[in-house]
């Protein structure tokens, strides 16, 4: 009966680790299950043009995530992101096109250093994160509602700016920013490893990391602990329009263009990539390795399935399947967990 009774537990033990294996480490098994599913399907997809490819595409999106991370881990939502891009890389663009551009935004104006428009589309991000931040934490009017708000307030200057108009023409040193180092390693991918880097630090080693799991887990209690939740909430928000202002840098150097259109839905992909990846929409828990798993997640799941010749629709019906797939794993887990 002892026996029994040990190899009862013995096997209880070894469920509960498989358990937490598998909680731990689940979409990054889903990851390696689908680069071998595809890659067996098709060989091309592991050549190193195409990972290169797909890096290159996550990047924008995946910037974008790491910023809506820290906010949703705060508990909060950012649906502005996306128009924020585009009214940053408009900006930019009309102060990034070369001497002798056809239809010059500004035509008096001489090619200028390119670190004038990186650092007037990082402005443009940083104001509007902050504007939204602000409207969230003095007013008390509900995430969703402040940065949708924004969202269609930062198109609509993009659309007054351009007057619906592509802003073309950017200077060399500007579209070297979408091409490669060595001719190999893409810009894009090197900033955005950068910034994946940054906001780890920032989010694990730092006081203001500590505050973001510390509101979203329960914002009264980190009031009574003593900290600054609006000041917080701007920082948080502001971080994440920065973020957005570095991805138009990096989408117009990809392009070598602009569009008030451009970006559209970008932030509904960014946040389904922190979803997925973890990222509790119920607040205080999240990493910023979830956060790049799942992009990777959805940048293997488009290119796989456009080598595989699947129509763009169904991809887009393929994605959000995952989508709610992943927060109703979240919810579970939320569940379990109370």
């Amino acid at each position: 009966m002892t026996i029994n009774n040990g190899s009862a537990k013995l096997a209880v033990a070894k469920d509960s680790n498989v358990t937490q294996i598998l909680k731990k480490y689940g979409i990054v098994l889903v990851l390696l299950l689908m680069i071998v599913v595809i890659s067996i399907l098709e060989p091309a997809f592991l050549r190193p043009t195409n990972i290169f490819n797909v890096l290159t595409q996550v990047s924008i999106f995946g910037i974008m995530s790491l910023g809506l991370t820290i906010v949703i881990i705060s508990k909060g939502i950012d649906l502005s992101a996306g128009s924020v891009l585009a009214l940053a890389a408009v900006l930019a663009a009309s102060l990034g096109q070369t001497a002798e551009a056809t239809g010059k935004y500004f035509p008096n104006l001489p090619a200028l250093p390119l670190l004038i428009p990186i650092a007037v589309a990082l402005l443009v991000g940083l104001l509007c994160g902050a504007v939204n931040g602000f409207l969230i934490a003095k007013t008390g009017i509900p995430a969703f509602i402040a940065t949708l708000g924004m969202q269609t307030a930062a198109r609509g200057f993009a659309l007054i700016y351009t007057e619906g108009k592509p802003i073309s023409n950017l200077t060399t040193s500007f579209t070297n920013i979408g091409g490669k180092i060595f001719g190999v390693i893409p810009v894009p991918v090197v900033i955005y490893s950068i910034m994946i880097v940054i906001t780890y630090v920032l989010l694990n080693h730092t006081r203001f990391g500590k505050n973001i799991y510390a509101i979203g887990g329960n914002i009264h209690a980190a009031e009574v602990s003593g900290i600054d939740v609006k000041k917080n909430l701007v920082l948080i928000y502001a971080y994440c329009g920065l973020l957005a202002g570095l991805a138009a840098i990096v989408f117009a150097g990809r392009t070598g263009s602009a569009h008030p259109g451009a970006a559209t839905g970008y932030e509904l992909t960014a946040i389904a990539a922190t979803t997925i990846g973890g990222t509790s929409h119920s607040g205080g828990i999240g990493t910023i390795r979830g956060a790049v798993i799942g992009a990777l997640v959805l940048g293997v799941l488009r290119n796989g399935l456009t080598l595989l010749g699947v129509p763009a629709y169904w991809q887009q019906v393929t994605e959000g399947v995952i989508i709610v797939a992943a927060v109703i794993i979240d919810m579970r887990k939320t569940r379990q967990r109370k």
